[in-house]
């Protein structure tokens, strides 16, 4: 099947549809039928005898972009049964149409102009027990998207494109006539005459928005009686009668007028009129549009017209309304990373995850829950048996409806991960039979003995309780280089907080999250990391006017910057922020768009949400959801909310751990390009997002580990080597993100002027300061030295590392992370916030869950470098 070789008469090239489906047998026509099908491409087919549903994913392609899909399907009786099959297509989850042969030849086609809603379409063949499904090519034509407009819920079925007025009956229009490749028919009756002319290059013909070809628009058709009316009329089909029709009708005058000739018609819809006055411009198309029940029109011409009225071309479609919701985004992403990741080579993982509803489509292993008109959600994912390996990956922990999760008997190695205590529906876990090894994350445990969770970690002979003594799997010792050197006297006390880094961060992030979760909340007020309230709104495209009632007619202004200004606004009782497209914005479109692209396939608790976004002619916005505390840069030079040293660190390890998602988390990877404090949002709790996406880079999946493009960015956070070579890698954002660390320390910009009244950069001041020793002069001096001195000098040097001039001397993000959280950790222990009750900045209590008591006597203090 092709989506094979050059077309003869079009020159158009397919490519092969190996590295679109897994599944499937390629097959030939029989040679007594190349003679019906001229084109090479559909000489060539693929047949699906297994599987009731094989699915293609063409990838891609540009969300929010209008297609004209085509799929065709020439049957040349390669099975040798001489029997058309017949079979459904679906779009996503959606159903397209039942293909039906009915030509000798054995050929259809089925074609519908569509708006992409993801960066990828699922064209999936069901067998419905009629035939083995086949296809013979898969066709994508880009068209503009102010062309063949449809209801947001539903595609464009084409029924006709009709060259009335074409002479011969066997003669078919597409590319290279036809830009968009539309496939142009012809259509006549005895009442019509015929009009041609034939337009030369320098006669200065004139196309719309809709391309139509020259020598479809030269011909035309007007009543063979000049008095009488032109009509034109098709009976539907009776499984057709009461359908919507969009119909598009295309004018143009194909003669020169005299001074003493008019041509000027009403045009009547299904009896009802619906144009007064045309007069079709000279060699100049205009097109008309119009919804009816009805394919009925007649033109009648108006008295001072001494011309017949003319019609060059006519194109019919049906409204296809796709009701049904794909699964929910985030769950497509993870469970698809899952799939890669492990290499699971299911056929039948093949579509949308959860299928439509009312069919039993869903991935094996997997179960599915829908609510009203909501996105389905994976509930349970059984992976038990089929030969995992590695350790589990982060991407599971992006299920976030997750009740049951079994990777039982697989060869899963690691520790069990913190993530897996974080989801928050999840009920039954089964890890037994694995290679699996450390001590079990705490709160699982307690989960576990509350009854909460139903645990199984039988057969993981080094996998012990948390606190217990584990069994050590005998390796070879190995010398490792450290990340960074520590003196003596600090390793000791590092070596004891270790111990506590992982159990404490992740109580410390739960309690943020909880701190203030039992309070009500009134209407409209700002909601407190209210990811559940937002997911619903998720991925939407809203028009100008609904952006208007958001925002109470662009009210409340949050802010203001190059891409333009920032509204307040509310989404059913959500508050929301809507940037709004400046006209005069810089490459503001470019970055819009890369924006949406990005953030619709990429999540994660520590990116910002993108809860919809408006592209409506020259009106275009980005709706996040709201982030109450606005950004860290605020807070750093002259906020009204003073962080404390665990109020940053708690910030640096949200930030990390969104920075290091993009790099590590996302295949391909990505590049943020603008890393910086103001580019840190925070919520009512401190809990921070990393925002702004319009400058983010794929990094190449050709094995390369750079992308060359011209450099952006922002003065005092770019990356030297990125701004001398162009060769933008992961390292250029650990430089941005180093530092942002240093700002969290210090409290000073990243330029900052010196002693001798100069600009100079924040790392050369901290620089200096290190190699005197003085950890208090280098950590803002509001704090009142109020902090670990060894958390101090441990964020110090990972934020000194991070801008190191060689990029390889960096660290990457997960070394970084690693770094923060035992920094926290320290942090936390000398506070007691493992033990006791303590108070945040806003005066509630933290509830510990006494996990360790830990006592430092001694604070390291590096000597002087």
């Amino acid at each position: 099947m092709s989506t094979s070789t050059d077309s003869v008469m079009t020159d158009i090239q397919y490519i092969s549809d190996a590295d679109f489906i897994r599944s499937g047998v390629p097959k030939t026509v029989k040679s007594d039928f190349t003679s019906y099908f001229k084109q090479e491409q559909l000489w060539t087919l693929r047949s699906f005898p297994n599987g009731t549903r094989n699915c293609y994913k063409i990838n891609s392609i540009t969300m929010g972009s209008k297609y004209l899909i085509r799929l065709q399907f020439a049957y040349g009786n390669y099975d040798g049964l001489n029997s058309f099959p017949q079979f459904d297509v679906f779009l996503g989850v959606n159903r397209w149409d039942t293909v039906i042969g009915m030509r000798s030849d054995g050929y259809r086609y089925i074609e519908m102009i569509h708006r992409a809603s993801q960066e990828y379409v699922n064209i999936c063949l069901v067998n419905i027990d009629l035939g083995t499904p086949f296809i013979s090519t898969i066709d994508f034509r880009p068209l503009k998207n102010d062309t063949y407009l449809a209801p947001s819920h539903g595609s464009l079925f084409t029924y006709h494109h009709v060259n009335l007025g074409l002479p011969s009956a066997n003669y078919t229009y597409r590319y290279k006539d036809d830009l968009y490749d539309r496939f142009w028919t012809t259509f006549t009756r005895l009442e019509w005459v015929t009009l041609n002319s034939t337009i030369r290059a320098d006669d200065g013909f004139s196309q719309n928005d809709y391309e139509l070809p020259e020598d479809v628009m030269s011909t035309a058709i007007t009543p063979a009686n000049a008095s009488d009316p032109l009509v034109i009329n098709w009976a539907a089909p009776s499984d057709q009668i009461g359908d919507e029709y969009y119909i598009y009708m295309h004018f143009m005058e194909v003669d020169e007028l005299n001074k003493n000739q008019t041509r000027e018609f009403n045009i009547y819809v299904d009896g009802k009129s619906f144009y007064e006055n045309l007069a079709p411009p000279y060699l100049s198309t205009k097109t008309l549009a119009v919804v009816s029940n009805a394919i009925s029109f007649s033109f009648y011409k108006t008295p001072r017209s001494t011309l017949p009225p003319i019609i060059n071309a006519i194109e019919v479609y049906g409204l296809i309304q796709f009701h049904q919701s794909d699964t929910f985004q985030p769950d497509v992403d993870a469970i698809t990373r899952i799939q890669s990741v492990y290499s699971l080579t299911r056929d039948e993982w093949q579509g949308d995850p959860c299928g439509p509803e009312g069919y039993t489509w869903q991935w094996d292993g997997l179960n599915c829950t829908r609510h009203l008109n909501e996105s389905p959600r994976i509930t349970a994912l059984n992976l038990s048996g089929s030969g995992l390996t590695g350790t589990i990956d982060l991407s599971f922990s992006n299920l976030t409806m997750l009740e049951k999760l079994d990777l039982s008997n697989n060869k899963l190695n690691g520790r069990v991960p913190d993530f897996l205590s974080q989801l928050p529906k999840l009920q039954i876990l089964n890890l037994a039979g694995n290679n699996l090894s450390g001590s079990l994350p705490s709160i699982l445990v307690q989960k576990s003995n509350k009854g909460f969770l139903l645990l199984n970690v039988d057969q993981n002979p080094y996998l012990c309780e948390s606190g217990g003594e584990c069994k050590v799997e005998k390796k070879k010792k190995k010398k490792t280089k450290p990340f960074l050197v520590a003196e003596a006297i600090g390793i000791s006390a590092v070596a004891v907080l270790a111990a506590v880094a992982a159990a404490a961060v992740v109580w410390t992030l739960l309690k943020r999250r909880k701190s203030k979760g039992d309070k009500k909340t009134p209407r409209r007020e700002i909601k407190q990391d209210d990811d559940v309230s937002l997911n619903k709104f998720k991925n939407k495209i809203y028009s100008y006017s609904d952006i208007l009632k958001f925002t109470n007619n662009l009210g409340q202004i949050l802010g203001k910057g190059g891409f333009g200004t920032v509204y307040m606004g509310y989404i059913h009782d959500t508050p929301v922020a809507v940037k709004m497209l400046s006209p005069s914005s810089i490459q503001g479109y470019q970055q819009f768009q890369a924006e949406v692209k990005l953030l619709m396939r990429v999540h994660h608790r520590n990116l910002t949400s993108l809860v919809g976004y408006c592209n409506e002619g020259t009106n275009k916005a980005l709706i996040y959801e709201y982030m109450a505390n606005g950004n860290l840069h605020q807070h750093l030079s002259a906020g009204t909310k003073f962080l404390s040293w665990k109020d940053r660190l708690c910030i640096a390890v949200d930030a990390a751990q969104g920075l290091e998602y993009l790099h590590n988390g996302c295949k391909p990877p990505i590049i943020h390009r603008d890393v910086k404090a103001s580019n840190i949002l925070l919520t009512e709790n401190l809990h921070a997002k990393l925002s702004d996406f319009g400058l983010s880079k794929i990094i190449p999946t050709d094995g390369g580990s750079h992308v060359s493009t011209v450099v952006a960015g922002t003065a005092g956070y770019l990356d030297p080597n990125y701004y001398q070579t162009s060769r933008l890698t992961e390292k250029s954002d650990v430089y941005s993100f180093g530092v942002v660390l240093l700002e969290l320390i210090t409290s000073q910009a990243a330029i900052r002027m010196s002693e001798d009244d100069e600009k100079a950069h924040l790392s050369h001041w901290v620089d200096s300061m290190v190699g005197r020793g003085d950890i208090h002069g280098i950590v803002d001096s509001r704090l009142g030295g109020d902090f670990d001195c060894s958390s101090a000098w441990k964020v110090v040097e990972t934020a000194m590392a991070c801008v190191s001039q060689s990029s390889n001397e960096r660290p990457i993000m997960i070394e970084v992370l690693i770094e923060l959280k035992n920094a926290l950790a320290m942090e936390l222990s000398r506070t007691k916030y493992g033990g006791g009750v303590n108070k945040n900045n806003d005066g509630d209590s933290y509830s510990s869950l006494e996990l360790l008591s830990v006592n430092v006597e001694n604070e390291s203090i590096p000597q002087v470098r």
